[in-house]
């Protein structure tokens, strides 16, 4: 179907010629008057899609948890940046709060940032956190230069990626075009070769596609740069694995996958975070990548599960059981969705992490 952004990209396309997928996807997302996070509230059981904070307290509050661990490893800094990127309805923030609340000296010490580009979920945000003293910027290179404890949930996947299609000797980008039938879509470009592909010529085959997400690497960068100089962690949570190949662009509307080239603007455009990115563009220790499952086991999910279930039944019971599982179960957001911390070098990783 036809949308305002849809004829703006067209008549873009159509004037300036095809735009890398990368371009489309900040288009679709960030468009001031059309772009989807822009215009709407996309979180939660009435949204296009359910993060793992909107499913169960449990999440945010191990979260928190094992940043004030980690806080506490290094020492109890007397004043630090407590941030997180993209913090949707400020669900997450607010448990991690709340679970932090009986933390000794933690409160008193941490200043929360949060980094949201969308004027419609700041309002949301700060109801959410109505009780807290909160400051909003629109990009990372604004947070105070001091120790930093950052999370990143569902952040990474909405990225704008580029798409690489390997040929014989080399690879053809994918771009976005107008197609015969005036609909969006994908064309090819000559073959060429791409030096930060190059690595990559030895584990693929003609056909095969391959992502790169130049965001990444610059946010790794930017928020290793800061933990390596005045200390701090970082947690990553989002799906992917460790290296990108095959084609993981994908729309979601309403709950349900959606034609990416449908309705511009209208549904949520994401792709497979490639930790490798990240981890090759951080300047200080990482953890190895974990399942998100086997992290929060290790951080005492089905302890924490049990006490609450105490006080529950019926419906709710029934729920709350169900919400462990999504969380947890290798075949739900278990094995899917995976965990990286950066930390500085010489420290411990996070609880529930490996170095």
């Amino acid at each position: 179907m036809s949308t305002p952004l849809a004829d703006l990209l067209i008549r873009r396309i159509r004037q300036d010629g095809p735009i890398s997928l990368a371009d489309y996807m900040t288009e679709c997302l960030l468009h001031p008057e059309h772009g989807y996070y822009a215009t709407r509230d996309p979180f939660g059981a009435a949204g296009d899609f359910i993060t793992a904070p909107e499913i169960s307290q449990m999440f945010g509050e191990l979260i928190g948890l094992a940043l004030a661990q980690s806080w506490m490893d290094q020492g109890c800094p007397d004043r630090f940046v407590l941030a997180e990127l993209g913090p949707g309805r400020g669900t997450l923030m607010a448990d991690i709060l709340r679970a932090t609340k009986a933390v000794p000296g933690f409160h008193a010490a941490c200043c929360v940032h949060l980094v949201e580009a969308s004027a419609t979920l700041r309002v949301i945000q700060r109801d959410s956190l109505s009780g807290y003293d909160v400051s909003w910027h629109s990009d990372l290179g604004a947070l105070p230069d001091a120790p930093l404890w950052l999370v990143a949930n569902e952040f990474f996947d909405a990225l704008p990626i580029r798409q690489f299609e390997r040929s014989e000797n080399g690879w053809r980008e994918r771009l976005v075009h107008v197609g015969a039938d005036g609909r969006l879509g994908f064309g090819l470009t000559a073959e060429t070769r791409f030096e930060m592909l190059e690595h990559r010529m030895d584990d693929t085959k003609p056909g095969d596609i391959v992502e790169t997400c130049a965001s990444a690497a610059s946010i790794s960068d930017s928020v290793s740069q800061k933990i390596a100089r005045y200390g701090g962690a970082a947690l990553f949570v989002d799906y992917g694995d460790w290296r990108s190949l095959g084609d993981t662009f994908q729309a979601v509307k309403a709950q349900a996958f959606h034609d990416p080239f449908e309705s511009p603007g209208q549904a949520d455009l994401t792709a497979h975070v490639d930790f490798e990115t990240i981890a090759t563009a951080c300047a200080c220790a990482h953890s190895r990548v974990t399942p998100q499952g086997v992290f929060l086991e290790r951080l005492g999910i089905t302890q924490r599960a049990q006490a609450l279930a105490r006080g529950l039944s019926g419906e709710a019971l029934d729920a709350h059981i169900a919400a462990h599982r999504r969380l947890t179960h290798p075949e739900e957001m278990g094995n899917l969705f995976k965990i990286m911390a950066l930390y500085p070098e010489g420290q411990t990783p996070l609880p529930g992490l490996n170095g």
